[in-house]
């Protein structure tokens, strides 16, 4: 189920501590897998039980304020696995708990129930008022993230203002733009060898032909 398999994603290992390590996701690469990215308040949140009855999944209306990538529209309601329904709970380290009146930076993509928060606690920002800035921050999380190259810890992103929070989407989705061209072009240039070489397959005889009569014309002419 859908619950299910969210929650097994969220684990690469389980060491000592009751510390759960999580493959990190550079910005980036969160800015380019996201269908959209809104800053919002969160108005309701509820919890039941999903079709099979095992799993129960959260469903957490946030209003949006803000869409820094794509079109949130004016209100999403975003699904996450656990929560509890009358006495029964079910939680997951790694999955963030959406409160009602909070507000956050929620980065979004759809799933099979309805959307949800790409890279769950990674996808997630606190947003806190400082004087006349939003200043936006990593959720706190009870995961340890992990770059999974150098299989060390990594540190949790600074504090940003909403500005330059703002100015990060940008570069990566530029950045993102600029890797796809280098794409398309690399594809478009072998897509073009290939057709030079099905040319010359196709027409090998009249090739080989032509280059003999140029040979024989090269002979007759050297031999005057």
């Amino acid at each position: 189920m859908f619950a299910a398999a969210l929650a097994s994603a969220a684990f690469l290992a389980s060491p000592p501590a009751n510390a759960s390590v999580v493959r990190s996701v550079d910005f980036d690469t969160k800015v380019a897998e996201a269908q959209s990215i809104v800053l919002g308040k969160v108005t309701k949140t509820e919890s039941r039980w999903d079709p099979s009855h095992r799993w129960i999944l959260t469903y957490s209306t946030v209003r949006v304020e803000e869409s820094l990538k794509g079109n949130g529209g004016q209100e999403v309601t975003l699904v996450t696995p656990g929560g509890q329904v009358g006495n029964v709970g079910q939680s997951t380290v790694g999955i963030p708990s959406l409160e009602q009146g909070a507000e956050h930076v929620l980065f979004v993509k759809p799933s099979q129930v309805g959307q949800t928060i790409l890279y769950f606690d990674q996808g997630t920002y606190d947003v806190k008022d400082q004087g006349n800035e939003k200043v936006i921050t990593p959720v706190a999380s009870e995961a340890v993230f992990v770059d999974s190259q150098r299989g060390m810890a990594v540190a949790a992103e600074e504090p940003r203002t909403l500005s330059q929070f703002r100015s990060e989407v940008r570069r990566a989705e530029k950045n993102a733009l600029q890797r796809m061209e280098l794409v398309r072009e690399r594809q478009r240039q072998e897509a073009e060898s290939a057709s030079i070489s099905s040319i010359i397959l196709r027409n090998k005889l009249l090739i080989s032909l032509a280059l003999v009569g140029i040979a024989l014309a090269t002979w007759r002419f050297f031999k005057r």
